[in-house]
């Protein structure tokens, strides 16, 4: 399977969104990569990782957000559930639950419920260590700037959502930078 080919599929190469997808999605997968290699467990699954994390935001050009060059009908918060839709379309369910789940450190039904989210109702978390490997690298980059954020803007961005959110990435920046993986450059 090749990310770019599906990709390609829904993006038209040279475009403002296919780039910004692009090196997002490499800035993310590398990330991801760095990562899960550090953690030397022999069970993660580098090939998934790869393409999930190429894969993870390919349902942005369904929503409306000009200022990435995608003039779809939905909210952007929609563009996880939306490439899920389109990678259980290809065929790729386990790649399909990374696009629902990443968004911030996950969503659960009763957020969706209370916020009143234009979201289906369903917990959209993180599960499986690649799932949270790919959703705490993606914390790191924006598609609007190629710059690495840093812990603390990460942070203050999830703060904003609720401090449950900060805790959980916390939680995570431990898990992900435990002494094994102490190389890691996180700022």
């Amino acid at each position: 399977m090749e990310p770019l080919k599906i990709i390609q599929k829904y993006y038209h190469p040279n475009t403002k969104a296919y780039n910004l997808l692009i090196r997002h999605s490499t800035q993310v997968a590398n990330k991801a990569l760095e990562i899960a290699k550090k953690l030397k467990d022999p069970h993660i699954d580098l090939k998934f990782i790869k393409e999930a994390a190429m894969l993870h935001d390919i349902g942005i050009f369904k929503t409306y957000a000009p200022s990435l060059g995608c003039y779809g009908n939905k909210p952007y918060i929609c563009h996880g559930y939306l490439g899920r839709e389109i990678l259980e379309k290809e065929g790729l369910p386990k790649h399909a639950l990374v696009c629902e789940r990443h968004i911030g450190v996950g969503i659960t039904k009763e957020e969706i419920e209370r916020k009143k989210l234009p979201l289906p109702k369903r917990d959209m978390v993180p599960i499986s260590l690649e799932e949270k490997i790919i959703c705490f690298a993606d914390k790191f980059f924006s598609k609007s700037s190629p710059k690495e954020k840093s812990i603390s803007e990460i942070k203050k961005e999830l703060s904003k959502i609720g401090r449950d959110k900060v805790k959980k990435f916390e939680r995570w920046l431990k898990l992900f930078t435990r002494e094994e993986t102490q190389g890691i450059c996180y700022h």
